[in-house]
């Protein structure tokens, strides 16, 4: 079980995180905007959810003991469900996931286990919050937690417009030390004590710092950060290659990491055969002989 337990929360990783190899970009010099514009631009660029969506996907996970190599088959309909099937290289399925707005269902059919609960009682029993909204962000290509009303401070670096909530910029800072990529150019990290004490003072505001990579042409942002100064944890999402406009331009390639001391964990996943049309099907029947996950 304990093997086969990564492959299970794929949904809930997807929904987290990623840090992944870094894209090179020539540089160069990008006209000054200020953080409004590009937020303004940014949110233009977006395009409205799909309904409907399935494909298949090839998908590469690795944890601090292992790698692993899976197919996975997606299924997912705007605000209702997202349905995961996941295949091991034998052809046989291993595992099912039914993930909805309040609840997650997972079929262990390698151990004949099954696990139903709400979200909150899985984010207790697996250490991972699931999330149909973030999932179906991901899978859409959307900057997520992009907020129309927030204030953000602009930057120019790789060729990309950044935008960072605006917290402290003592915030910012440590956000970027503790990250597994520390990117700010020509940054200086702070001194080990005073990263300890910004860190206590980020825990007792909450902070949390948000920073979204946004490509100078189309707008469109291929990179988001998210990091919680409270607990030294870092969730990065990449997307690293698109489809055409004949699916609506999806993403064909996402990049998934959570990271945290000592521990990371992220996922590559390729995707493939996209389709549109609906309506799906998300079958997930319990046979009589499973038991609970213990």
């Amino acid at each position: 079980m304990k093997r086969l337990l990564p492959l299970l929360l794929l949904p809930a990783l997807m929904v987290t995180a990623c840090k992944g190899r870094r894209i090179t970009i020539i540089n160069r010099e990008l006209p000054a905007r200020s953080a409004e514009k590009v937020l303004e631009r940014a949110l233009a660029s977006r395009h409205e959810p799909v309904r409907y969506y399935s494909a298949k996907a090839d998908v590469e996970l690795s944890m601090p003991d292992e790698r692993r190599s899976f197919k996975a088959h997606l299924r997912s309909v705007q605000d209702s469900a997202a349905w995961v099937s996941v295949v091991p290289l034998l052809g046989i399925e291993a595992a099912r996931v039914l993930l909805t707005r309040d609840s997650l269902k997972i079929l262990d059919k390698v151990n004949d286990h099954y696990f139903v609960g709400d979200t909150g009682t899985a984010s207790k029993r697996f250490g991972v919050a699931p999330d149909l909204t973030l999932l179906q962000q991901a899978i859409n290509g959307t900057a997520i937690g992009l907020d129309p009303q927030e204030r953000y401070r602009v930057d120019r670096e790789d060729g990309h417009y950044v935008l960072t909530s605006r917290e402290k910029r003592r915030f910012i800072r440590a956000a970027e030390d503790i990250s597994p990529n520390d990117t700010l150019a020509r940054d200086r990290d702070m001194r080990e004590r005073r990263l300890e004490r910004t860190l206590r003072k980020a825990e007792e505001r909450e902070a949390i710092v948000h920073r979204y990579h946004i490509e100078p042409d189309s707008f469109r942002v291929d990179r988001v950060q998210v990091v919680n100064l409270m607990n030294d944890r870092t969730a990065e999402l990449r997307y690293e290659s698109w489809s055409g406009p004949e699916t609506r331009n999806l993403p064909t390639r996402i990049r998934i990491t959570l990271s945290e001391p000592g521990r990371v964990v992220s996922a590559a996943l390729d995707i493939s055969r996209i389709e549109l049309e609906g309506p799906l099907q998300m079958n997930f029947r319990i046979p009589e002989k499973y038991e609970p996950m213990p």
